[in-house]
């Protein structure tokens, strides 16, 4: 069996990596989504336990107390976090995992699985992301600024991802993320380690 990893995908709010997950994984159902908790409401769109474990804040808190997340952080004031369990028994399966994540999370999941993938998703240009968040019609005027704001303080980000996807094209994108799995299933450390070859290279 070949080594199961995680990828993590960021983005700034608005930069599309919610929309490319969701198309990679309808195209490529042998991919396996690591559904995050939170405490913000769900959109009119959004099911419990597919798109998040919608949790109260006082339920949430009580799950870091049990160290049941792999990582935790507060944005645009909710709680989000990733389930530990669910990553390391898909991992371990095998299972190539996505987590689709913001950088404040991205940094602390990278120090509990450093041997992750690290994709950062970008727009082309930003006015596409102030249009990009406007078309949403879910969030404020206050709401939208302070998404931009952050945008840009999560830029600085970038640099502790290995790949850079700018998010021209859904489509495109989904086809880059693609190829790079596929790169990455056949590093040397990654392969199956009961291959005749690999077996005499031991």
């Amino acid at each position: 069996m070949k080594k199961g990893f995680l990828v993590i995908i960021s983005a700034p709010s608005g930069g599309g990596k919610t929309t490319i997950c969701r198309s990679l994984l309808r195209r490529n159902p042998e991919l396996v989504y690591s559904v995050s908790a939170t405490t913000r409401p769900p959109r009119k769109s959004e099911k419990d336990g597919a798109d998040y474990f919608f949790l109260k804040e006082s339920e949430f808190k009580k799950r870091i107390t049990q160290e049941r997340f792999a990582e935790w952080a507060i944005v645009h004031n909710n709680y989000y976090g990733t389930p530990r369990r669910f990553v390391d028994q898909n991992v371990k399966q095998g299972k190539v995992v996505i987590c689709d994540i913001d950088v404040q999370g991205g940094e602390k999941i990278m120090q509990v699985y450093p041997e992750a993938v690290k994709i950062f998703i970008i727009p082309p240009t930003w006015e596409e992301l102030e249009k990009r968040l406007r078309r949403r019609a879910t969030d404020s005027e206050e709401v939208i600024l302070r998404r931009l704001r952050n945008a840009r303080r999560e830029l600085k980000y970038i640099k502790r991802y290995k790949y850079c996807i700018v998010n021209d094209s859904v489509l495109q994108s989904v086809k880059e993320i693609e190829n790079i799995i596929i790169a990455e299933g056949l590093t040397i450390q990654r392969m199956d380690r009961d291959n005749d070859f690999l077996r005499e290279e031991k």
